[in-house]
This record gives structure tokens, C-alpha cells and sequence, in this order.
């Protein structure tokens, strides 16, 4: 492990809000082309030169987990499309202070990675998976790749990965009818499944709140087939809701951005690929740190540009939208936001 050079600061937004997550994603390409994350065909793709290096990421890491940064999950695009990831994983394992490495991922190229990140350091993944039908998942995705998506699930499996997490975003008329093949196939694998509120992340998914199926029709549809119990969140800033099957056979979480915002207890900071400072997944605006890691800034220099950001902080877009809907004020696309493809999850 390295040490850290100095202790952890105890740092606070506006609203009180530490910092304890760090998400990074290493690149904006993927090879799927999900209806509502991935960008029109206007999208401009960040140039290879201005991706930031393992070295780099590595660099910021360390000076996020000073700034009280606990866990570290690396996100996309798809994360594996990136050479050598598992180089960056055992970089960032051996980072003093960091509790859980994480990856986000469409699995698709898992199977033959699985190995080589777990030897390197990674606890765990999430895998999205929003149908288990082939052909509702080629139409969903634009690939026909379900059958690697699978193995690669079962490869991290074998692997000691634990828990892999499955995150499954339900649209209505898409795939709110998979809700229970779903549940049934994460408990027959012993995989834990997230059910995510459709948002209106990004500007190219056209989001409207009809196609959005809310948390509560979600759980009634469980519940009726499956009783459930509430556990609630794992810790505070937690995105997902837990419950239990009362059989005992799995648990599932929801989480519900849209009609349950949760951001009074946020504490992610989002890293994008060419080094920009995100401080919410609905924002509109980022800071460049690539031009100080590059133009020489020393780390506390860095630090502390870091540190002001985070104090100035006042993000809560989830509950402005929520207010706004409610209202009947809501407007999705009056706010140009970052590209999910850019932020991951």
C-alpha cells in the first residue's frame, strides 16, 4: 500500500456534503449504443491526446482520497474498451485509504477480463443488464451481445468479484415487462439487481416523465410475486434502496433519482475522461483539472483548487427537477447537461 502524505480532511459543500466518491471514467467510447445514454451522431468524441493517462488518473486519485475520497469506481463509456485497464486497477488498489475499487460495466467484455482485474485489486462490478430476452436486449442496446454479457457475469463470478451488482433502467413500453424475469434471473445467480428510475440524464435521451416507471410501480410488481422487506440505505450517501426477499433468497435496491431525489446525501465527485472536475450527473458544467496536471501545478496546488470547487458546491438538481415537475414547471430540455456517455454512472 502507499501512504497517504498527509491525513484525510474532513470537507464539506454547502449543504454539509462530504466527499467520499470518486467516479472515473477512462474513456467516452463504447460498443453499445444504449438509446438513453449514448449521444446523437452530432457528438464529438474527445481526442485521444486529451484522454487522460493511467499515471494522471492515478495522480488525482491520490489527492482525492487526501480530500476524504473512500471509494473509487471506474465508469465509462464502457471502461473495458480501454487497453490495460487492469494496469490503472492495481495503480489505484494500492492507493492508501481506498475502501472498495469498483467498475461499471456492460459485461460485454468481461469474460476475458475478469481474471486479469481481479489479480490486479477489483472488489467488484456493476453490470447493466436491462432485459434478458435477446431480442428486446438487441433493441435496447443496438448489439447482439447478450450471450457475452452473460458469460462475462458468470466469469466474475468465478473470479471472487462479490457482490456484482446488476442495473437494470426500466421504460415504460420498453422493458417495465422484464421487471419480474429480472428478479427471478438475479436470484437463481445469486446477483444483486438495482431497478433505476428512467432520467433525464445527458440531452439526447428526448426524456419525457411518461416513459419513466417510478419506484413504487416497480416494488408493487416485485411484491406481488415476491414479498419484500425494507433494509433501507447501506450508509447514508447510498444511492439505492435495499430490500430483502422475505424468503431469504436475494435482495434488490431501487433507486429512484426522479421521485425519491437523494441528494441531500451525495458525496460523489465524477472524473471525466480528459480530466474534468464533475460534481453532479445532471450538470451542466465541469473544471478543467487537465490543464493544471499538465501546465506543472504541483499537488497542493491542485488540492486546493480541488477543495474550493467542492466548498462551493451546491448541486441538488434531482430535487429542483422534482419541485419543478410537481409544479408542473419541469422543462427537460431548457438545461443542457454533460453527456451520460462522458460522466458513466
Amino acid at each position: 500500500m502507499e501512504t497517504a502524505s498527509t491525513a484525510k480532511e474532513d470537507l464539506k459543500d454547502t449543504l454539509g456534503r462530504a466527499m467520499k466518491d470518486l467516479r472515473i471514467s477512462v474513456t467516452d467510447r463504447c460498443n453499445f449504443r444504449c438509446s438513453y445514454c449514448m449521444p446523437l451522431d452530432k457528438y464529438e468524441w474527445i481526442d485521444r491526446s486529451e484522454i487522460l493517462s493511467f499515471e494522471e488518473i492515478t495522480r488525482l486519485s491520490r489527492i482525492f482520497v487526501r480530500l476524504g475520497v473512500e471509494e473509487i469506481r471506474i465508469t465509462g463509456g464502457e471502461p473495458l474498451l480501454r487497453h490495460d485497464l487492469e494496469a490503472l486497477v492495481s495503480q489505484l488498489a494500492r492507493l492508501e485509504g481506498v475502501k472498495d475499487l469498483s467498475l461499471t460495466t456492460n459485461a460485454s467484455l468481461l469474460s476475458e477480463k475478469a481474471a486479469a482485474l481481479a489479480a490486479a485489486g477489483l472488489n467488484r462490478v456493476n453490470a447493466s443488464l436491462d432485459t434478458i430476452r435477446s431480442e428486446k436486449f438487441r433493441l435496447i442496446t443496438r448489439r447482439d451481445d447478450l450471450a457475452n454479457v452473460l458469460e462475462g457475469l458468470s466469469a466474475a463470478r468465478r473470479h471472487g468479484m462479490n457482490p456484482i451488482k446488476i442495473n437494470s433502467v426500466i421504460q415504460r413500453g420498453i422493458n417495465d415487462d422484464d421487471i419480474l424475469e429480472l428478479v427471478e434471473f438475479s436470484r437463481q445467480h445469486g446477483f444483486w439487481i438495482r431497478f433505476i428510475e428512467y432520467m433525464d440524464v445527458g440531452n439526447s435521451n428526448n426524456w419525457i416523465s411518461d416513459k419513466m416507471v417510478s419506484k413504487i410501480e416497480i416494488l408493487e410488481t416485485i411484491h406481488a410475486r415476491y414479498p419484500l422487506k425494507e433494509i433501507g440505505r447501506a450508509d447514508g450517501s447510498a444511492p439505492a434502496v435495499n430490500y430483502q426477499f422475505l424468503d431469504g433468497i436475494g435482495n434488490i435496491g431501487v433507486i429512484a433519482s426522479v421521485t425519491e431525489p437523494f441528494c441531500a446525501g451525495c458525496t460523489r465527485a465524477r472524473l471525466t475522461a480528459d480530466g474534468r472536475l464533475v460534481m453532479c450527473l445532471f450538470a451542466d458544467q465541469s473544471l478543467d483539472l487537465k490543464r493544471l496536471l499538465r501546465s506543472g501545478a504541483d499537488d497542493e496546488a491542485i488540492l486546493s483548487f480541488i477543495r474550493s470547487a467542492w466548498i462551493a458546491r451546491t448541486d441538488r438538481y434531482s430535487e429542483e427537477r422534482l419541485e419543478a415537475m410537481n409544479s408542473g414547471d419541469y422543462q427537460p430540455r431548457q438545461r443542457r447537461k454533460i453527456e451520460m456517455i462522458s460522466l458513466g454512472g
